[in-house]
């Protein structure tokens, strides 16, 4: 049987509620640059898959507008524009580096120049989007929950942002349940992914935040109900990739 991993409590390596928003913001800034990188090779090229299927459920209409809120370096907003070349997108992130990063990206791929009217970077609080209510036919993150300091206020901004009938989608890191899986994963996160990001970032202490931040979030039935806690309806989840990662998806009310 394989012995379960040893693992520091997330209290000791987790900001406090009060310091998280600084930093989480000081360590996205740090890495942005390496972002990309560590995200390929963590998942094994399969962020690109969730990114399609971000953008599926969104079930954007013609012409809708997409808000992907800590867009980051972008590329869920890109996926967007690819899959669904009809549709406008807002990228707001509070890491402003990190989005810098995604603008170069827009302009080398040439999305700026012909997509110009349609793509918007944004600097943004999560837990107080600047947008009036009903803007939006679909609200997207990936990878946020884990990082704010209120998921419910968090959910509720997202909520208000998008019109009736629409969509608010969600993917995030989750803990396999079975326990081969789990402590497996746990080998892999604690262990492996901080060395990785030393080495491919030189940034070891954001790739052992990440592991921890796992650990204190909610589980997807847990995160399912804090989604309807704020009056997302018809809410469902799918858990992917042995368990270690969660789409969430909810509606709000026509």
């Amino acid at each position: 049987m394989t012995k379960p991993i040893e693992v520091t409590r997330p209290s000791d390596i987790l900001p406090d509620q009060v310091r998280k928003s600084a930093y989480v913001n000081q360590m996205f800034a740090a890495i942005a640059g390496r972002y990309d990188v560590m995200n390929r090779v963590m998942t094994g090229g399969q962020d690109q898959r969730w990114r399609r299927l971000i953008v599926k459920e969104c079930r954007l209409p013609s012409g809708g507008h997409l808000l992907d809120v800590a867009t980051g370096t972008g590329d869920i907003g890109f996926e967007a524009m690819r899959l669904r070349p009809d549709v406008h997108v807002t990228g707001v992130d509070f890491t402003h580096e990190m989005m810098l990063v995604g603008q170069r990206k827009a302009d080398r791929e040439g999305l700026l120049d012909v997509h110009g009217s349609r793509l918007r970077f944004a600097d943004a609080d999560t837990l107080s989007l600047p947008f009036p209510d009903a803007t939006f036919d679909a609200v997207c993150s990936g990878f946020l929950m884990r990082n704010v300091s209120d998921i419910a206020r968090a959910f509720a901004e997202q909520r208000r942002v998008v019109k009736p009938g629409g969509r608010v989608v969600c993917l995030e890191i989750t803990r396999p349940q079975t326990p081969l899986w789990r402590d497996l994963f746990g080998v892999y996160f604690f262990r492996l992914v901080p060395l990785i990001g030393s080495l491919l970032s030189g940034e070891r202490q954001a790739y052992t935040y990440l592991p921890h931040s796992t650990l204190a979030f909610p589980l997807p039935q847990a995160l399912k109900g804090i989604m309807e806690g704020v009056g997302l309806r018809r809410v469902r989840y799918k858990v992917m990739m042995l368990g270690t990662v969660a789409l969430h998806v909810g509606e709000v009310s026509a």
